[in-house]
């Protein structure tokens, strides 16, 4: 089965928006997750009125499968500002088995140390195999192991979901 997957992305994005704006501090930084935390990240930063540009971050180097993905997550860190004391929300569109999550952790404190992390997701679809939880989650869902739920950006920017498996 593939296909569009009845959660409405715009209506989640919304709550994301409001869950991140009772998260700011002055001195907080958003980072997206490449390529749907990214995506977030980007269009949260304008949303918000920050100055400046979100950071993105990769998973790819410090991933548990690398041997068997490799560089396949297409994105390169950036981050725009200075990792060492940031107050930082890391934004990624879904949330599963949590090990993405401790890759792109591993890679950030390679930049340096944070003051503190958070974490913000559009979907938490549980499933865990590690001990990893977002500060928040617009919607949780429950889908079988063998599907797969991505977010995906149309050309206007708006924001839908597919479902594979």
């Amino acid at each position: 089965m593939s296909g569009n997957l009845l959660l409405d992305a715009e209506s989640l994005y919304l709550e994301l928006l409001k869950g991140v704006r009772s998260m700011l501090t002055p001195e907080t930084r958003l980072v997206g997750i490449t390529s749907g935390g990214a995506w977030l990240a980007a269009r949260l930063q304008k949303d918000l009125g920050l100055a400046g540009a979100a950071g993105s971050i990769s998973s790819a180097m410090h991933r548990d499968d690398f041997s068997k993905r490799g560089l396949a997550d297409g994105g390169a860190t950036k981050l725009p500002f200075e990792v060492n004391g940031a107050h930082i929300i890391v934004l990624d569109d879904v949330l599963y088995t949590g090990r993405t999550i401790r890759a792109v952790l591993n890679e950030l404190f390679d930049y340096g140390r944070p003051a503190s992390v958070q974490l913000a997701v559009l979907v938490d679809r549980g499933g865990r195999e590690l001990p990893v939880q977002a500060d928040f989650a617009a919607a949780r869902v429950a889908l079988p192991a063998s599907q797969s739920l991505a977010l995906a950006k149309a050309e206007s920017g708006a924001f839908n979901f597919s479902v594979k498996g």
